[in-house]
């Protein structure tokens, strides 16, 4: 489905969030995962699938080497960290909680869709944390593409906004106006 950003956000269910109970490794699974069973786990996956200057693979999938264009910060890099775009944390916040221990699992290491996980400088991925659109963002060059990643995720996922992020998203839109969403339900 393709919607103009501002529907897409009226799309979005807005809700109180929650972090009770919320633990990374318990909730969402311990690492990485090879879901595809090629040797290569998620991280790898999308570090090969976004270098600009691609990595040596030995063995069953070490990677050496590469580099990668770090978007959020407009920088080029060689260490690079796994973003996801809607942070794990922000995901639980917003609805995973009500999921199963595997469909989490499922979300953290989703790559059907490559907005979903971004391969970021380690600086921008740590300034971010967990944080949603109405505490963090990437430079202002690059928020409606942000946004555009940001907003089908979380329709995609069914997951929630509160009222800060909400009228966060609502304010940003006016920048993005000529920004469509495509998105379908994440399995």
């Amino acid at each position: 489905m393709t919607v103009p950003l501002g529907e897409a956000i009226g799309r979005l269910d807005v809700a109180v969030e929650d972090r009770t109970g919320y633990d990374r490794a318990r909730e969402f699974g311990s690492g990485w995962i090879d879901a595809d069973r090629d040797g290569c786990n998620t991280r790898a996956e999308v570090l090969l699938a976004e270098a600009v200057e691609a990595p040596a693979v030995f063995g069953r999938c070490t990677l050496t080497g590469g580099t990668w264009f770090s978007w959020y910060d407009g920088q080029e890099v060689t260490q690079t960290d796994i973003d996801h775009v809607v942070p794990l944390a922000e995901a639980w916040d917003s609805g995973a909680k009500a999921w199963t221990r595997e469909r989490r699992v499922a979300y953290a290491n989703y790559q059907d869709d490559p907005r979903h996980l971004e391969a970021v400088s380690q600086r921008s991925n740590r300034q971010k944390s967990d944080q949603d659109v109405a505490q963090w963002l990437p430079e202002e060059s690059v928020r409606c593409r942000y946004l555009a990643y940001w907003v089908p995720v979380k329709l995609s996922w069914n997951l929630s906004v509160d009222t800060a992020e909400h009228q966060a998203l609502k304010n940003l839109t006016d920048g993005c106006s000529d920004t469509d969403i495509t998105y379908t339900p994440a399995p």
